[in-house]
């Protein structure tokens, strides 16, 4: 398969109110771009994670794959966690569906992109707790980018109350944007 458009470069995979920048090799220990197929799946859960949230806005969401080393750098420096974590969420506008009412009618097709934030992934930490964890990989690799999306768009986990509606949505979205996971990774909490 061949690869896509340089890392950081936009593609429309169907959803032309999203631009998802797609930067690294969403495989572990992987060195080529991604592939057109794997742009276009991610695009799309990205998408189906979005729904109907944007308002009428083109929404820019950025995913960056990342080695083992750069994501411990950017959990100590953001997080102030020791070692690598398997996603990191970086809000810069929040939730356009939230903002929409004091946007000042500026959603539309001549409003400017709302830039969503950008998400980092580290495929060798997802690959190692997939098994015990969303089941195989892909489905590993699925829940980290809606759960992404989810803290791009304001969701947390910090209390429990928090963490079962975080955890509800994921396997709703998933259900509808992915499909079903092999694994439990709610531990049979979110129902």
């Amino acid at each position: 398969m061949e690869p896509v458009t340089p890392p950081g470069d936009a593609v429309d995979h169907g959803a032309p109110w999203l631009v998802c920048q797609i930067d690294g090799c969403p495989q572990p220990a992987g060195q080529a771009p991604a592939t057109e197929d794997e742009v276009a799946a991610l695009t799309s859960l990205v998408a189906a994670a979005l729904g109907d949230r944007r308002g009428g806005h083109t929404i820019v969401v950025g995913l960056r794959f990342v080695d083992g080393e750069e994501m411990a750098e950017l959990n100590a420096s953001h997080l102030g966690q020791a070692g690598p974590t398997d996603v990191l969420s970086f809000p810069i506008d929040g939730d356009p569906a939230a903002s929409d009412a004091g946007d000042g009618g500026r959603a539309g097709p001549d409003a400017p992109p709302w830039l969503l934030g950008d998400i980092v992934i580290c495929p060798e930490v997802a690959a190692a707790n997939a098994p015990g964890h969303a089941g195989t990989y892909d489905d590993e690799l699925a829940l980290l980018v809606v759960h992404g999306v989810l803290h791009l768009l304001g969701m947390d986990h910090a209390d429990d109350d928090e963490r079962r509606a975080m955890q509800t949505l994921e396997r709703d979205l998933l259900q509808r944007g992915y499909g079903p996971v092999a694994g439990d990774p709610w531990g049979g909490e979110a129902s």
